[in-house]
């Protein structure tokens, strides 16, 4: 175990993120929040590993991370310990990280989740779990081509959010006349102000969520950004979408053209007038959620009203003049897509290689960059796993003397 303390340390404050690993506790929170209790907070050192046991969304029963810092204050609820020198640090907390594990660690839950949103999941309890480990050198094979792989991740995770920040820009730019179109022959006419219920209809759905049917065969929009599916529509039109109420509220928005159904706590605008379907969605997105928080800032719960849209002002260009504005964003939007669709293959790669590199093999398996599905530029290195030496072995041996059965 490793439970050291240092109140004179300057080092970082951290905490760990289910899917982020260690972070500044300052980004989540805004600020250092640890106060008084920041004299017992852990010294972790460069290469040991917390264990986080609290339930999250993306982790159920915890996440565990190796520290890739020098040191690092961290909250003292973690349990913290040490690999042995025999393992390779980095792939057992891969594996420690890996979906297989929730079995163990689902029957090591003596009870539910504590008042403090913690797992009961003692340090003892936590060090008792198995694992299944390969040589040495395997393990760095592995680990090594895992932190490739989550290296091409993370650019382009970087490289989507990049161009999402770059369309909010020229979307502001566009819509606040600062980055103008102009036509060959003549200017294009000024923009008319327009009430959202004077150039469209408003009305909202019928359906509720057990209306949905997995094998339906008609899109299903519901109150989150997830398409659904049902086997009746309520509608078969250009329409522009966004949630009533909950935590997507004016930040939820559909383009739809043709047959869907509808939840009843769902807005559709429809039967445009002076304006495209298209033109409207882009601008409707980009200026809903401010007027939603401004007109929801005295209550408890975000919701929309009806009034909320129906007396949004648009500015209306010509329709010659919305063409170009919607072609333009089209060909942003389609980048944005491309790279979601390609970071979404890497995760789906990354996803498949753990579930196939943790099963337990006696034989030797061949993998490759091209099996994995790989995207041309990522390194095309060949690994061949030797299973024969597996070992299993318990967690416990990394913080005291090894122990192999």
């Amino acid at each position: 175990m490793v439970n050291r303390t240092d109140p004179k340390s300057n080092a970082p404050i951290m905490m760990l993120s289910a899917g982020n690993g260690f972070i500044m506790q300052s980004v989540k929170y805004s600020r250092d929040n640890a106060g008084q209790s920041l004299k017992k907070y852990i010294l972790l050192k460069q290469g040991e590993l917390a264990y986080n046991h609290g339930a999250s969304k993306a982790k159920q029963f915890g996440c565990c991370y190796e520290l890739t810092e020098p040191e690092a204050r961290i909250p003292y609820v973690y349990h913290c310990f040490k690999v042995s020198d025999t393992e390779y640090t980095p792939f057992v907390a891969a594996t420690l990280n890996n979906p297989k594990m929730d079995k163990q660690l689902k029957r090591l839950v003596s009870s539910s989740v504590r008042m403090d949103g913690l797992l009961n999941i003692s340090f003892d309890d936590y060090m008792s779990v198995s694992l299944h480990l390969p040589s040495f050198a395997e393990q760095k094979k592995i680990a090594d081509f895992l932190k490739k792989l989550d290296e091409r991740i993370t650019a382009q995770e970087m490289l989507v959010a990049s161009l999402k920040k770059y369309k909010r820009g020229v979307t502001n730019a566009i819509f606040n006349r600062k980055l103008i179109f102009s036509s060959e022959d003549s200017p294009y006419p000024q923009w008319e102000e327009k009430y959202i219920g004077d150039i469209c209809k408003i009305q909202t759905g019928k359906s509720n969520t057990q209306d949905e049917t997995s094998q339906g065969i008609y899109p299903f929009y519901v109150r989150s950004p997830i398409v659904r599916k049902s086997n009746r529509y309520l509608l078969d039109c250009e329409a522009v979408l966004t949630v009533g109420d909950g935590v997507g509220t004016g930040k939820v928005f559909h383009y739809v053209q043709g047959r869907f159904d509808l939840h009843q706590r769902v807005y559709a605008m429809t039967d445009f007038k002076m304006v495209s379907g298209k033109y409207f969605y882009y601008y409707f997105a980009h200026f809903f959620y401010d007027r939603v928080m401004r007109m929801t800032a005295k209550t408890s719960v975000d919701s929309v009203r009806y009034e909320m849209i129906d007396r949004m002002t648009i500015l209306v260009p010509c329709k010659e003049e919305q063409q170009k504005i919607v072609c333009f964003l089209d060909r942003i939007e389609k980048k944005i897509k491309n790279a979601e669709e390609e970071l979404n293959l890497l995760e789906k790669n990354k996803s498949g290689f753990l579930q196939q590199i943790f099963i337990r093999r006696a034989a030797a398996r061949r993998l490759s960059a091209d099996q994995l599905g790989m995207q041309e530029g990522f390194p095309a290195q060949r690994f061949v796993y030797q299973r024969s030496e597996e070992r299993m072995i318990f967690l416990t041996v990394f913080s005291s003397q090894e122990h192999y059965i």
